[in-house]
C-alpha cells in the first residue's frame, strides 16, 4: 500500500511538470516528460517504512515479543561459569556418532577389517582386550563385532559379547544392541528371553523400542507356535504410536498362512493398506509364493501385477525378493522385465533402484542356464530410459562373477574381471584373492597362486589362518618354500601376527628342504614377536638341529632372555602373574589370558578357538618391558597381593590406582600407597636405577578377575602394559 501511495503521488508530479512544460509551437506537439527525481525505483525511499508512526509501530510489536521471547544469546549460559555437576543419578546415554573419531575410530576400522577378512576370532580378541586399555570401544564397535557372530550363526557368542561389554565392562548399549541380544536368543528359541529384554528396555534403557525389536520378536513367537502373542505384540506396537510396519504384519500374514488360515492372513493384509498408503512390496511376495506352492499360479500373478498396478517406488530389497521368487517358480519373462524396469527407474541421486544384490540374482540365473556372454552383458547393462544411469558396481557385485567364473573354470575371465576391479575407484577384498588362489592351486599354476598371496599381503589384507595353512601347505609341497618363509615374514609385520600353526607349517618344510638358517630366522621372528614356541614345534626344532650338531644354537635361541625393548603384541598380550596359593594355577593376566564371561563359547584366552595359543612357558618371562631394570623381568617388583585358596581382587599399585569395572572386592591397604617403590616379598625384590613417578590416572587393568586369578602387580605402578595397541 505504501508504495502505491508513492506511485500516485509521483505520477501527479509528473504530470504537473507536463502541463507547465508543454509548448505552444506547431513543430512540437508532443510534451517533454521530466519525470520526478523520487520515481526512480532504486531512490523510492531511504528507510525501511513509510511514516514514522508505522516505523513506531514496529518498535512497539518487537518490545513486546522480546518481553514474552527472550533473544537467544540471553538464554545461553555464561560460558565463563562454573558447570553445573552432573547428576549421578541421571541415566548413562549410549555413545553417539561424535565418539567414534581419532583413536577410537582407529580402533573400529581395525575391527571391520577383521570382520571382512572373515576372521571373527581375532576380531573379537582385539573388541575385548580395548576394553582394557586406554582406547576403549564404542558402542558401534561392540556392535559390529556382536553383529558379524549373528550373521556367522554364532548366537551364543553374540549373547557372551553383548555380557562381556555392556553388563562387565560398563559400556552403555543402545537399541541396537538390543536388538541383536534379542534376535539371538529368537533364534535359539528362547523367545522368553528375548521377551524379557523387551521388558527390560521398556523399564530402564532411556530409548524406546523399535519397529525392528517388534519384527524380531513377532518372527521369534511365530516360529515357535505362539502367534497369538504376536498379534498381541502387533497391538501393543500400534497403541505405542510406532505405526504400522510392513515387515511386521508381513510376519504375522505369512504365520497363519503357513496354517493355511488365507482368510486371516488377508485381513491383517486389508488393514495394512488402510493404515498404509504405500506398503511394502515384501508383502505381495509372501502371497506369491503360498500361492505358487498351493498349485494357485494364476493367483500368484495376480496378486504381483497388482502391485504393479500401485505404482509404488519399490526399493531395491523389495523388488529383489520379488526377483527370486519369479525365478524360483519358472516365471523368468517376468523377472526379466522386472530387471529391465528395475534399470529404467535408476535414476541416482534422486532414486536407487538397482543394487549389487539385483545384478547378482539376474548373473546368478544366467550362470545356470550356462549362458555365460549374457551373465557378462547382464552385468554391464543399462536402463534405456531417458534419466537413468548405469549402475556403479560396487566390489560384492565383482566378486560374485569372479567365483560364479571360477567355479565353472573360467580362470581368464574370472582375471579379467578382477583386473576391471583394481582399475576403478576400489580395493578387491579377501574373497576376489581367496577365489582366485584356489583357482590357480586348482589347475595347478603355483607361480600365479604364489604372485596373487603376495599381492594379498602387500594390500594389507588378513590372511585368517585356515587359508594360510592350507596356502602355504600347498605351496610348500610345491617346492616353494623359501618364498613360504619371505611372505610369511611379510605378515609378521604387522598386527594380528600369524598363528603358531602357520609358523610351524612354515619351519617343518624349512627344515625339510635343508634351510637351516632360514629356519633359524623364522624361530627368532617367533620370538621377538612374542607369538611363542609350542611344546611340540620346540621338540622338533630340537631334534632336527641335534642331527645337524646345531642343537646348542637352537637352544640358546629359544632359551634366550628378552632384553630392551620390545612390543607384545595385542592378541597375545600379557603380563606377569604373581605367587599362586593352593586352588590357584599360574595363567597369564594379560588380556589374552583374561577369564570370559559366563557361558561364553568364544574364543577368550591363550587357547581360544583362534589358534593364538601365546607364547609358552612361565608367565612370569613374558610381557611389555620399557626402562633399566637390574631384576630379571621373570621376577617383577612390586606389591604380591595376599594368597590364598580364593583371593579377592585388590588394588596393586598407590591408593589413586583405579580398580576394573564391577570392582567388589576390598580396597587395598594403605601400606601400599604412596610413592614408595617396591616393596614386594624379599625373593621377588629388586634394584630400581632411576626415579619413576605415579601416573596421573589408571592405564586400565589387563584382564578381567575371575574367582580364582588376583590381580597381581607388574612391577613398578608406573610400568606402562601395551594392551589392544
Amino acid at each position: 500500500m505504501a508504495l502505491y501511495r508513492l506511485l500516485v503521488r509521483s505520477f501527479r508530479r509528473t504530470t504537473a511538470a507536463i502541463t507547465t512544460n508543454t509548448t505552444t509551437t506547431p513543430h512540437s506537439y508532443l510534451p517533454t516528460l521530466q519525470p520526478h527525481p523520487s520515481f526512480s525505483l532504486l531512490h523510492l525511499r531511504t528507510l525501511a517504512f513509510s511514516s514514522a508512526e508505522e516505523a513506531a509501530a514496529e518498535r512497539r510489536r518487537r518490545k513486546r515479543r522480546l518481553r514474552i521471547e527472550p533473544p537467544l544469546h540471553a538464554l545461553r549460559r555464561d560460558p565463563n561459569a562454573p558447570r553445573p555437576p552432573p547428576d549421578p543419578n541421571a541415566r548413562r546415554q549410549p555413545d553417539t556418532t561424535s565418539s567414534l573419531t581419532g583413536p577410537r575410530l582407529n580402533l573400529h576400522n581395525r575391527v571391520q577389517s577383521l570382520i571382512r577378512a572373515g576372521d571373527l576370532d581375532n576380531a573379537s580378541v582385539l573388541a575385548r582386550q580395548a576394553v582394557f586399555s586406554r582406547t576403549r570401544p564404542t558402542v558401534f564397535t561392540c556392535n559390529a563385532i556382536i553383529a558379524s557372530m549373528y550373521r556367522a550363526q554364532r548366537y551364543d557368542e553374540a549373547v557372551s559379547l553383548f555380557e562381556f561389554f555392556f553388563k562387565q565392562s560398563n559400556i552403555v548399549p543402545n537399541i541396537v544392541s538390543y536388538n541383536f541380544l534379542i534376535v539371538s536368543h529368537c533364534e535359539c528359541k528362547r523367545v522368553d528371553v528375548g521377551l524379557e529384554i523387551y521388558k527390560l528396555i521398556l523399564a530402564q534403557a532411556p530409548f524406546s523400542p523399535s519397529s525392528v525389536t517388534f519384527r524380531h520378536l513377532t518372527k521369534g513367537l511365530i516360529d515357535v507356535g505362539r502367534i497369538g502373542e504376536a498379534v498381541d505384540l502387533l497391538r501393543e506396537m500400534l497403541n505405542k504410536g510406532l505405526g504400522a510396519d510392513s515387515i511386521v504384519y508381513n510376519n504375522l500374514i505369512k504365520g497363519f498362512l503357513d496354517l493355511d488360515d488365507f482368510g486371516k492372513a488377508n485381513e491383517f493384509f486389508d488393514e495394512l493398506k488402510e493404515r498404509c498408503l504405500v506398503y511394502d512390496g515384501v508383502v505381495n511376495a509372501t502371497f506369491m509364493e503360498w500361492f505358487f506352492n498351493k498349485g494357485r499360479g494364476k493367483e500368484a500373478m495376480e496378486s504381483y501385477r497388482n502391485l504393479l498396478d500401485l505404482q509404488f517406488k519399490m526399493t531395491p530389497a523389495t523388488c529383489n525378493v520379488l526377483l527370486e521368487v519369479l525365478i524360483r517358480f519358472g516365471k523368468k519373462k517376468e523377472a526379466w522385465e522386472l530387471f529391465d524396469s528395475m534399470l529404467d527407474r535408476h535414476t541416482p541421486p534422486n532414486f536407487q533402484a538397482v543394487n549389487s544384490d539385483s545384478f547378482n540374482v539376474m548373473v546368478n540365473e544366467c550362470f545356470k542356464e550356462g549362458k555365460f556372454e549374457k551373465a557378462v552383458i547382464t552385468f554391464k547393462k543399462v536402463g534405456t530410459k531417458m534419466g537413468s544411469r548405469q549402475f556403479a558396481m560396487d566390489v560384492a557385485g565383482y566378486n560374485n562373477i569372479i567365483v560364479r567364473f571360477a567355479e565353472h573354470g573360467m580362470i581368464e575371465k574370472a582375471e579379467e574381471f578382477f583386473t576391471e576391479l583394481k582399475s576403478k575407484s576400489l580395493s578387491p577384498d579377501v574373497t576376489g584373492y581367496r577365489t582366485l588362489i584356489d583357482a590357480y592351486l586348482k589347475e595347478q599354476r603355483i607361480d600365479d597362486a604364489l604372485s596373487m598371496f603376495e599381492q594379498m599381503v602387500d594390500a594389507n589384507l588378513r590372511v585368517i589362518t585356515a587359508y594360510a595353512d592350507r596356502w602355504f601347505t600347498e605351496l610348500i609341497q610345491n617346492n616353494k618354500v623359501v618364498e613360504c618363509s619371505q611372505v610369511l615374514t611379510k605378515m609378521a609385520e604387522r598386527d594380528p601376527k600369524p598363528d603358531p600353526s602357520t609358523y610351524e607349517i612354515v619351519i617343518k618344510g624349512l627344515c625339510g628342504g635343508g634351510a637351516f638358517d632360514a629356519c633359524v630366522n623364522i624361530v627368532g621372528q617367533v620370538i621377538r614377536s612374542g607369538v611363542g614356541v609350542t611344546p611340540s614345534i620346540r621338540e622338533f626344532l630340537l631334534e632336527v638341529f641335534e642331527k645337524e650338531g646345531r642343537r646348542d644354537e637352537m637352544e640358546r635361541l629359544l632359551d634366550e632372555k628378552r632384553q630392551g625393548n620390545w612390543q607384545q603384541p595385542y592378541s597375545q598380550a600379557s603380563r606377569p602373574a604373581g605367587p599362586t596359593g593352593p586352588g590357584q594355577s599360574l595363567q597369564p593376566s594379560g588380556p589374552s589370558g583374561f577369564s570370559p564371561p559366563t557361558g561364553f563359547s568364544g574364543s577368550a584366552g591363550p587357547t581360544g578357538s583362534y589358534g593364538n595359543p601365546g607364547p609358552t612357558g612361565p608367565p612370569q618371562q613374558r610381557g611389555y618391558w620399557q626402562g633399566n631394570w637390574q631384576q630379571p623381568y621373570s621376577q617383577p617388583s612390586g606389591p604380591a597381593g595376599p594368597t590364598g585358596p580364593v583371593q579377592p581382587s585388590q588394588l596393586p599399585g598407590p591408593s589413586g590406582f583405579r580398580s576394573p569395572t564391577g570392582f567388589s572386592g576390598p580396597v587395598a591397604s594403605t601400606e601400599y600407597s604412596g610413592n614408595s617403590g617396591p616393596t614386594g616379598p624379599p625373593q621377588q625384590g629388586g634394584q630400581w636405577q632411576g626415579n619413576w613417578q605415579q601416573p596421573r590416572e589408571h592405564l586400565g587393568p589387563v584382564g578381567p578377575i575371575g574367582p580364582e586369578q588376583p590381580s597381581q602387580p607388574a612391577g613398578p605402578s608406573g610400568f606402562r602394559t601395551r594392551t589392544g595397541f
